[in-house]
C-alpha cells in the first residue's frame, strides 16, 4: 500500500478508534466497538505492512523491532489526528495496530463524565489512579483532568509516556512530555529525575512494577499530584493488586503510606449507547475517605464497596450504580447492563427493583389521568364549569355600550 495515511484519514471522520493492518486481510477499523473490514482498500501483503512498519521506525528502532519483535510508535497525522501505533510479529508476519487519538482535547464536561472528577483532579497532592482494560478511555479521561489542571493552575506538569499519547500545549502550566526509548530510557530513570525537575503534577503513563510504584508514592507523599493507570476492573482490585505487588514483610507498611498518599482511584468502562451511536462511559469512583483510608491502613480494602455504595455524598459510586443511572436515562439497554455489570447478581436485582418502581410510577400516572377523565366528563355532563373570568349562565349580562353597568336593584316603593 503506497499511502497508509488515506485510511487513517478514512477512519477518523468515521469514529474509529483504532485501525488493523494484517496481511491476508484489507485495512480494518473498530467503530463504535465492533471490527469492520474496509473494503474501499485492497487486500494487504507482507510486504505491504513491513514496508509500512520500517516506514514508521528511524534506522536504529528498526534493528530493535527485528530483534525483538514489538515496538511502541507516537506520531501525528497532519490536520487528523495522533496516533498510538504498536507494531509486532505473527506468524512470522508484521502487523500493526494504530490507536487513534483526536488532536484536540476534550473536556470533562465534553466527555459527560461526573463532576467529581474536576474536584480530584485540582487536588494539591496525592496520588489518583485510572483503571480499567485496554481501550476503556483512561487516556481520555486522564487527558482530560490533566487539561483541567492546564487551564485552572499555574504549575510545572510533567508526562512519563510510552508512547506519548495526547499532546497538551503549554496554557497556564508549563507542560513536559517525556517519551520512553525517545526522551529517557524507562518509567524508573524518569521518575528519579523527575523529583529534580521542579514538578507539581506527574503523569505516569502504567504502573508497571514495583520500582514505579515506589517512586509515584515517593512523589505523592513529598507533595505533588500524581496520576496514571493500572489495567483492573475495581477500586479494590486495584488496591489489593498494589498491595500484592510487594514482599509479605513490607505489606503493612506499604498499606500505612497508601492510605496517607492514594486520593481516589476511578475504574471506567465504555458501554453502546441504546439511545445514539457510538459508546458511553459508566465509571466507579472511589474517593479516598478517613473511613476508607482506615480499611486501607489495616489492609482491607476489599471492605470498600459498600462504603462507596454509600458515598453518594462524596461524589463516589459503583460500577452497578453508573450503569443503573445509565438504564433509567434511556442510554442503555437491559442486556449491556447486565453484560458490563461488577457484580452480577446486584445487577439483575437493581434492574428489577427500578422496573419495578418505573412500573409502579406508570400505573400511579395512569390512574391520575383515568380520575381526571371521568371528573371532567362529570363536569360535562352536569352543564360544564363555566371558564375563569366569566359570569354563569344565571349571572348579569354585561352592560351594553353607552348603558352603565347595572347596578343592586332597588325596592319597589
Amino acid at each position: 500500500m503506497e499511502n497508509w495515511q488515506e485510511v487513517i484519514r478514512w477512519a477518523f471522520p468515521r469514529k474509529a478508534s483504532d485501525v488493523f493492518w494484517k496481511p491476508g486481510n484489507p485495512p480494518c477499523a473498530k467503530i463504535r466497538g465492533v471490527v469492520q473490514r474496509i473494503d474501499e482498500f485492497p487486500v494487504l501483503t507482507p510486504d505491504d505492512t513491513r514496508n509500512i512498519a520500517k516506514s514508521l521506525m528511524r534506522p536504529h528502532v528498526w534493528e530493535r523491532f527485528e530483534e525483538h519483535h514489538e515496538q511502541d510508535i507516537g506520531l501525528t497525522v497532519e490536520n487528523c489526528c495522533r496516533l498510538r501505533i504498536n507494531c509486532y510479529a505473527q506468524r512470522g508476519d508484521i502487523a500493526i495496530v494504530m490507536r487513534l487519538i483526536p488532536l484536540e482535547i476534550q473536556t470533562i464536561e465534553d466527555l459527560d463524565l461526573p463532576p467529581v472528577l474536576s474536584e480530584i483532579a485540582l487536588y494539591p497532592q496525592g496520588m489518583v489512579l485510572v483503571t480499567g482494560p485496554t481501550g476503556c478511555g483512561k487516556s481520555t479521561t486522564l487527558a482530560a483532568m490533566l487539561d483541567l489542571i492546564n487551564r485552572k493552575r499555574h504549575a510545572h506538569i510533567v508526562t512519563i509516556e510510552d508512547p506519548i499519547e495526547y499532546v497538551h500545549r503549554d496554557k497556564n502550566c508549563i507542560v513536559s512530555q517525556r517519551e520512553v526509548g525517545i526522551d529517557t530510557d524507562d518509567f524508573g530513570p524518569a521518575l528519579k529525575y523527575a523529583m529534580r525537575q521542579a514538578p507539581d503534577v506527574i503523569l505516569i503513563g502504567e504502573m508497571r512494577d514495583v520500582v514505579t510504584m515506589q517512586v509515584a508514592m515517593q512523589a505523592a507523599e513529598t507533595g505533588h499530584l500524581v496520576f496514571s493507570t493500572v489495567h483492573t476492573t475495581s477500586a479494590a482490585e486495584t488496591m489489593e493488586r498494589i498491595i500484592n505487588m510487594f514482599p509479605p514483610h513490607e505489606k503493612p507498611q506499604i498499606c500505612l503510606r497508601m492510605s496517607t498518599t492514594l486520593k481516589a482511584v476511578i475504574s471506567q468502562s465504555l458501554v453502546p449507547r441504546k439511545d445514539e451511536p457510538g459508546r458511553t462511559a459508566a465509571l466507579e469512583i472511589m474517593v479516598v475517605t478517613p473511613t476508607i483510608a482506615k480499611l486501607i491502613e489495616e489492609g482491607r480494602p476489599g471492605e470498600a464497596y459498600q462504603y462507596i455504595e454509600d458515598g453518594a455524598h462524596f461524589g463516589m459510586q459503583t460500577k452497578n450504580q453508573a450503569l443503573l443511572k445509565l438504564y433509567q436515562e434511556g442510554k442503555l439497554s437491559h442486556e449491556h447492563a447486565m453484560f458490563y455489570a461488577g457484580n452480577y447478581t446486584e445487577m439483575r436485582q437493581m434492574l428489577r427493583r427500578a422496573d419495578g418502581l418505573a412500573a409502579d410510577a406508570a400505573k400511579e400516572e395512569a390512574e391520575k389521568a383515568k380520575k381526571a377523565a371521568q371528573q371532567a366528563a362529570a363536569r360535562q355532563r352536569m352543564g360544564g364549569v363555566p371558564p375563569p373570568g366569566q359570569g354563569s349562565p344565571s349571572g348579569p349580562r354585561p352592560a351594553g355600550p353607552g348603558q352603565p353597568p347595572a347596578g343592586p336593584s332597588r325596592p319597589s316603593q
